[in-house]
Parts: C-alpha cells; sequence; structure tokens
C-alpha cells in the first residue's frame, strides 16, 4: 500500500479551480519536492493532502483512507505538517511549544524527544527561552522541532509517518537549509514519507529524489530531478531562460537563472 495516493483531484474554490485533475501516488519513505511558480497551486496542494481542505472533486487517501475519515487524534498520529506562516502571539517557552507536538502526553519520555528535536535543528539551550523573541529563522526551527515530536510521538504509536512541509527552508539560512536536507534524509532512512514545497531549485534537487512541478494547478512534470528540472522545463513552467548544469559525479541538476522571460516572447 502507497503512503500517498492522489486520483483525479481537482480543489475549486467559488469559481476558482486551484488544482486540476491532479494524480500522483508517493511510496512510504520517498522524500518528494513540490516546485511551481506562485500561484501554481502548491500550499493548496499540501492544505489538501493534510485534511486541511477537502476535495472538490477526486479522491486523496492517506494509508489507504481519506484524511476527513481518519479521527482527528488518528490523523495527527499519522501525519505532521509543517505550515508556511505560523503565529504563536502567546508568551510560550521554546520547550513549551515544542511540547505541544506531543498531545496530551508528558513525562521524561517526552522531555528527551523534545530535546533531541531542538538538538536536531541547532536549538540546544533555547528551552527557556520565549518563541516570540526569536529571529524569524529561529522560531521556524521551534516550528520544526515540534513538527519532528509529534512525527515521533506517531511513529511510535503507528509506525513509518507522512510529514508535510510547505517551505520549511524560507526563513533559514544557508547552514540549517542543509540541516534540515540532513534530518528529512535521516526520517527517510526510517520509512518517514516526506512531501516539501520548495522554492530553492537546487535545494529541491539536493533534498528530493523525486519532483513533481505544478503549473496553473496542474502536474507539468513528475520525476527524477535529473528529468524535471531542466532548462526546457524552467522555460515553460517559470518563464525563465536558465543554464541547468550537472553536479560532478551525481544524477543531480544544478540551475543558474540568466533571466525572466515574458510569456508569450
Amino acid at each position: 500500500m502507497n503512503a500517498i495516493d492522489v486520483r483525479a483531484l481537482t480543489v475549486r474554490v467559488g469559481s476558482k479551480r486551484l488544482l486540476d485533475d491532479v494524480s500522483f501516488s508517493v511510496a512510504q519513505g520517498e522524500t518528494i519536492a513540490v516546485i511551481g511558480p506562485n500561484g501554481a497551486g502548491k500550499s493548496t496542494l499540501l492544505r489538501a493532502l493534510s485534511g486541511e481542505l477537502a476535495p472538490s472533486g477526486g479522491s486523496i487517501h492517506l494509508k489507504g483512507r481519506a484524511p476527513q475519515a481518519w479521527p482527528p487524534r488518528e490523523l495527527a498520529l499519522r501525519r505532521a505538517v509543517l505550515s508556511q506562516h505560523v503565529t504563536v502571539t502567546f508568551p510560550f517557552t521554546v520547550a513549551e511549544v515544542v511540547r505541544m507536538g506531543a498531545g496530551e502526553r508528558r513525562g521524561a519520555a517526552i522531555d528527551t524527544m523534545a530535546e533531541a528535536a531542538l538538538a536536531a535543528v541547532d536549538l540546544d539551550g533555547f528551552q527557556e527561552r520565549i518563541i516570540n523573541t526569536l529571529s524569524g529563522g529561529e522560531q521556524q526551527r521551534v516550528h520544526f522541532a515540534r513538527v519532528m515530536l509529534q512525527l515521533a510521538c506517531g511513529e511510535e504509536a503507528s509506525g513509518p509517518g507522512i510529514l508535510l512541509l510547505d517551505e520549511p527552508t524560507a526563513s533559514l539560512d544557508l547552514r540549517h537549509q542543509l540541516d534540515l536536507v540532513t534530518v528529512a534524509r535521516q526520517c527517510a532512512a526510517r520509512g518517514t514519507t516526506t512531501i516539501a514545497i520548495v522554492h530553492d531549485l537546487n535545494l529541491a534537487a539536493l533534498l528530493a529524489e523525486r519532483v513533481i512541478v505544478l503549473s496553473r494547478g496542474c502536474v507539468a512534470a513528475d520525476g527524477p530531478p535529473v528529468e524535471t528540472i531542466n532548462d526546457e522545463t524552467l522555460a515553460r513552467v517559470f518563464g525563465v531562460a536558465s543554464a541547468v548544469g550537472r553536479v560532478p559525479e551525481q544524477a543531480m541538476p544544478f540551475v543558474l537563472p540568466h533571466r525572466a522571460e515574458r510569456h508569450g516572447r
């Protein structure tokens, strides 16, 4: 059984169709990057996969069931979501925010797991800091640690889970972007399925074994980075002239953009 099955997915908001006939499957333990221009439907896709948005047509199955068919607590044990924008208005400590990932569970074991999650995102010693006094990148890493704790708790109870990330590196410096890639690979090694929306195409190629390209709500390409990140796709989908090279001795593309092209030219 696949971790995720999407069939002819359509999502409408009012009269606007945000996703149109999107289909793909994801094997357990696979890591996928979703790329595409602004407004292509990437965040809508993630919200639909998480169960936040119900399909207008077609179907989504996470581990064999529609997200809406899972009781909320059971769904939370099987998939964890890092949203693009997370705001904490109350003066919680970093440790308190991370422990939210454990739900109602508390105790020494959870404290140890929370500390491990913070160490994984390079926030050792931040436990008693107030989250809204941190930089944007530090707050993003706190929330990533929270999601990792949720995932770890779920995997203890239900086996390998699903990790959904919406632009997880947007606020991060280069070192911490690479740290996130390392953590994602560690998750994949233990069977976690990961889908991440990524704007940096070079990072997408480094992170994922497979890339789904969205354009105007449809799948424009789907395959390994070496097949999906190329001059033709970037010109057709993003409207940019670029030179896509290859990392020596690796089947990994890298992108050097030259200029934007106006559609229709």
